[in-house]
Order: C-alpha cells, then structure tokens, then sequence
C-alpha cells in the first residue's frame, strides 16, 4: 500500500477502551503541552507591560512604535530559540522519548522564572531565548509519544484533543492575567509560569516508553545519534520533509506575526478608547482568551474533518479562516478603532489557528519509528527560523508605518500562498502508523 492510497479510514469504528499506560501517556502529554501554551503566551499577554519597564533602561521610549519593534525582535529571538530545539528529535529517537520530554520542560519551567527576574532588555531576551529551545521540543515529543501509544482508531482523535491542551494552557494563563494581571504584574506572570511546568516534569517521570521505541532502541543504539537527520533529508523523505517545513513556516509566522499580536492591538485599542489601566489589562486577557477557546474547539474538529476530507484539504481550510480573520481583526477592525468588530473576527482567527493540530496527527504518520521525533522536531522547530526571518521583516513594517494594521493584514498572503503549497506534503488519510 502506498502512502497516497485512500482505503476506508483506519479511525473507522468505536474506539477502544485506554489502558492505564495509554491514560497516563494523554495525561501526561497534555499537561506538558498546556503548560507550554501557558509559557509561550505569557511572553506575548506581557508584551506592551515588559517593553514599558524594559526600553527605558537601554535608553529607549516606550511608545507603540517602539513596543512594535523592540517586541518583533524579541519575538524573532524567541523563534529562533525555538528552532534550536530541533536537537531534541534526534535524542529522542535515541535515548528514549521520556527523558527528552523532562528535561524540555524542567529548561523552559526554569527560563520562563527567571524571565521574570531580569533586568534589562537583553537579558529578558536571552532568558526567553533559551526558554524556547525547552518550549519548542515538547510539541515534538509530546506529539510523538503519544502517535506511538495510542490505538490506532484512536489516534487521530487524542492528537487533536491533545493539541488543544496548548490553547487550554493559553486559556488559563489568560485568565490569570484578567484575574490577577495587575496584582501580579509582567514579573509576577513569569515566576508564575515556571511553577506548573516544574510540577508538570514530575507527572511525566510515571509515563513509560513507548513500545515502538523499545523494539526499535537496540537497533537505534548501533547508529550514529546523528542519523535520523540523515534519514528525513535523504529520499523517499526529503520531498515531504521540505513540504512539511515549508507549511509549517507558513502556520508559525501567521501565529506569531498575527494571532500572537492580538493583546497588543486590543492594548492600543483600549487606550483609544480612553480604557483605565485594569480594564485595559482585563480586556487583553478576555481578547486572548476568546482566540484560545475557539482554537480549542478548532482542535477538536480536525480529527473528524481530517479523516472526512483528508489532511491536506483541511490545513487549506484553516489557512483560509487564518487569512480571514487576520485581514479581519488587523486590516478592518484595527484601523477603524473598533473594539467590538474586533471580537466578531477573533472567532475566525482562533478556529484558524488548529491549523498546527493538523500536524500533530499529519507528521508521525509519514515517517517511521526510528526517525519519527527527529522528522516531527526538524519540521516544527527549524520552520520558526525561516518565520524568525519574516517576522524580522514584519517588525520593519510595524516600525516604519507606525501601525500594525498593514504588516500584520498582509500576513494574510502568507496563508493564501499556503493554499496552494499543501500539496507537497503526501496524504495520509486512511493509513496507518508505520513501524
């Protein structure tokens, strides 16, 4: 059977009752990846607060423009870092998935804490920096773990479930920001963030290897660490390998130069709108929360719409939400000052935003078990450098119009040129995981 064949779907049927282990496996991978939603946002839901306390000290006003600017750079820095975390796939497919997963989120728990202690700008960047090597190895590794435990007519359907654990970990630290934002302050935030994460590698240290891996190791331990990379850029799995890179960078610089802005935007908007200090902290939280719940709800579709119309139609249709709403939220709402129509596209950019859920159940089912992790980190961290580069580029805009409607809108291209790019990763629907 070949990778491009179309059989009845291997999801087919009632899905079998989980053992202990495979609980255990959902559980645990689901609170690792909550807790990196919680992380990853907080460095966003902080943003406008950070850059105000932190520009003065390297001599720099703290105005929207520069907010904009010195916040793009960061960001960059942040997908850079991300990038980094692909040297986590290979050591997976190594050493084991589980102690990969630990030490992932003991460096981002750690880094995120000590984000909150620093004290300049540079600083707080190079602790973001190295929070994001730990940040971006858990989606890899999680997504891995799980491919390989689950059975295979549940599979589909947990990855999704487990992916909105992201968006459940941008829901809670959003409502702690809406809560207790002023109490705590951006300090506050990120010591807060290292504590759930630091819990969350306790809870993983009772989940065992996958099976597949066991029976895969001994023959692993013969080779080069260094192999898998080897094998997922060498044919038949360079073409897919490059496609799925190629898509995901679309996906991560239309998160991080379009969903991830919206509390900065909803900050400008409220202070327009002549909103106090905690009403404006408040409704960012409440316009963060709103793109994560319906993110969550978007997550747990893509299973059904992936095994109904394939995995490859279902990514083009949440690029073409992504571009909606991003051209909505950014391009009309914005510059018309429009609080209220902002809401009414946040909707549309959150489902958009399960675009990456896609990947979670697409990624482990084109490669096999001894380069699994390596194929799913390559492809979801080294795509945040060549987005770094376009957010870099995005941050010029912001910088020299003074606004964030034109650079951020016209990330909508970046989606509709991802439309017709879905075709170069192979379909899957219907096949299972291969050995």
């Amino acid at each position: 059977m070949t990778i491009d064949d179309d059989p009845a779907p291997a999801t087919a049927g009632p899905a079998p009752r989980l053992t202990s282990i495979q609980r255990r496996a959902f559980w645990g991978s689901f609170g690792g990846w909550a807790m990196d939603g919680f992380n990853w946002t907080v460095f966003a839901l902080v943003l406008a607060p950070t850059m105000t306390a932190l520009l003065p000290r390297v001599g720099i006003v703290p105005n929207a423009t520069n907010i904009g600017w010195y916040g793009q750079i960061s960001a960059a820095l942040f997908l850079l870092g991300w990038g980094c975390s692909a040297i986590w796939g290979p050591l997976a497919d190594r050493f084991g998935r589980m102690p990969m997963m630990t030490a992932s989120i003991a460096m981002y728990g750690v880094f995120t804490a000590l984000a909150g202690a620093a004290t300049n700008l540079w600083e707080w960047n190079a602790f973001r920096f190295i929070a994001a090597i730990g940040i971006g190895g858990e989606w890899a590794m999680a997504g891995t773990l799980l491919s390989e435990v689950m059975p295979e007519r549940a599979r589909a359907r947990f990855g999704g479930a487990m992916h909105s654990a992201a968006y459940v970990g941008v829901l809670i630290v959003s409502a702690l920001y809406l809560v207790a934002g002023p109490q705590l302050g951006w300090r506050g935030m990120f010591f807060v963030g290292g504590i759930p994460a630091l819990a969350v590698f306790i809870i993983r240290r009772t989940t065992p290897e996958p099976e597949r891996w066991k029976q895969d190791s001994a023959e692993q331990e013969q080779k080069s660490v260094w192999q898998p990379i080897v094998g997922v850029l060498t044919p038949p799995y360079r073409a897919r390998t490059l496609g799925n890179l190629t898509l995901l960078v679309v996906c991560v610089i239309g998160l991080w130069a379009g969903s991830t802005y919206v509390p900065t935007a909803i900050t400008d908007l409220a202070h327009h709108a002549h909103y106090g200090a905690t009403a404006t902290v408040r409704l960012a939280g409440i316009s963060s929360m709103t793109v994560a719940a319906f993110t969550i709800l978007g997550c747990f579709l893509v299973p059904a719409l992936a095994d109904r119309f394939g995995r490859r139609a279902t990514l083009a249709g949440l690029f073409v939400l992504m571009a909606i709403g991003a051209v909505g939220v950014y391009g009309i709402a914005y510059p018309a000052n429009s609080i209220g129509l902002t809401f009414v596209f946040l909707p549309i950019l959150g489902l958009g935003g399960a675009n990456f859920a896609v990947f979670t159940v697409w990624l482990p089912e084109q490669y096999p078990t001894r380069m699994r992790a390596t194929a799913f980190a390559f492809t979801t961290t080294f795509s945040r450098w060549f987005a770094a580069a376009g957010t870099f580029l995005i941050g010029y805009g912001i910088h020299a119009s003074g606004s964030l409607a034109i650079p951020l809108s016209a990330t909508a291209v970046i989606f509709i040129l991802g439309i017709g790019l879905v075709g170069l990763a192979p379909e899957t629907r219907g096949q299972v995981l291969p050995d």
